[in-house]
């Protein structure tokens, strides 16, 4: 089975991202707006017991991270990705690398870049008029997260939460 780890902003900024990604982001209906950590992997039974025990050691001592966002960026000419760029810090940068090692251990596909997508999948006319256009906006927002989730994916393609991590909790 197919599974990720991610980080879901408050309601808020999820409403406000949604608003774009209903009209410009072909993977709108599948998975809520978030922050990938950790891209899809493939795990069995067996060994999604080893790695939620390495996620809530991973949790119990990884305290809640600042979110801010600052401005609309792209991927582009890589891809017509266009997202909401989350402001790198230590603390996430330390997360998502404690998410590739042990059980997890992988070499990510790209570099971590923080984002949460708006649209993706676009013409390169409509990204570029899309992009034109919400790079007008000032979107600022800062929040905490203390929380991520291990997801899976379900076979019509959406993910699901499997389980859910509080930062900064001792494991019970």
């Amino acid at each position: 089975m197919n599974y990720g780890i991610a980080l879901f902003p408050s309601k808020k900024l999820q409403d406000l991202v949604n608003s774009y990604r209903k009209r410009y982001d072909t993977h709108y209906a599948l998975v809520p707006p978030h922050l990938t950590l950790k891209t899809s992997f493939e795990a069995t039974e067996d060994e999604l017991n080893e790695i939620t025990k390495e996620l809530r050691q991973t949790a119990s001592v990884t305290s809640p991270l600042q979110l801010s966002i600052k401005k609309v960026s792209s991927f582009a000419p890589v891809n017509n990705v266009i997202y909401l760029k989350v402001e790198p810090t230590n603390e996430l940068q330390e997360l998502h690398d404690r998410l590739h090692t042990g059980s997890l251990s992988s070499e990510p596909e790209y570099s971590f870049v923080p984002h949460i997508t708006i649209g993706q999948n676009l013409s390169d006319d409509e990204h570029s008029d899309v992009l034109g256009s919400i790079k007008m906006l000032d979107i600022t927002h800062e929040e905490v997260i203390d929380r991520f989730h291990l997801l899976y994916q379900l076979e019509n393609g959406s993910w699901t939460v499997y389980e859910t991590f509080l930062l900064g909790k001792e494991s019970e």
